[in-house]
């Protein structure tokens, strides 16, 4: 009974590393048509922002989703090393997403204050 949850979880965890690959993908699929199209045109560096908060979401997301790959890996009788590992890997994803969101958040209040700067220019 053991193998087969074993083997469940080796699958589940390795459709769930693919969701998390394909979040990452896309992201940077997304980031570089942004990037390009803004290059392309000469838009100003303010318009780089929206650009950077979509691709620090996706990354976000597949992060998350392998760390959730990783954990169900080590569901199943974990060794030691299994565990090990897990801490490790959960510690740098986990500082990765913290640090990606710190970023974003900053960004996305500028882009914020900037918003209102120039509304009430207009005002």
């Amino acid at each position: 009974m053991e193998d087969v949850l074993h083997i469940l979880a080796e699958h589940i965890a390795l459709g769930v590393n693919l969701l998390g690959m394909l979040a990452i993908t896309i992201g940077a699929i997304q980031g570089a048509i942004g990037l390009t199209r803004l290059l392309l045109f000469h838009a100003d560096e303010e318009k780089l922002g929206p650009v950077w908060l979509a691709l620090g979401r996706w990354l976000v997301a597949g992060l998350t989703f392998q760390l959730a790959a990783d954990i169900v890996e080590t569901t199943i009788a974990p060794s030691w090393d299994d565990i090990g590992k897990l801490a490790a890997i959960a510690a740098l994803r986990t500082m990765l997403n913290f640090f990606l969101d710190r970023d974003m958040e900053g960004l996305r209040e500028r882009i914020e204050r900037r918003a209102r700067e120039e509304e009430a220019m207009r005002a």
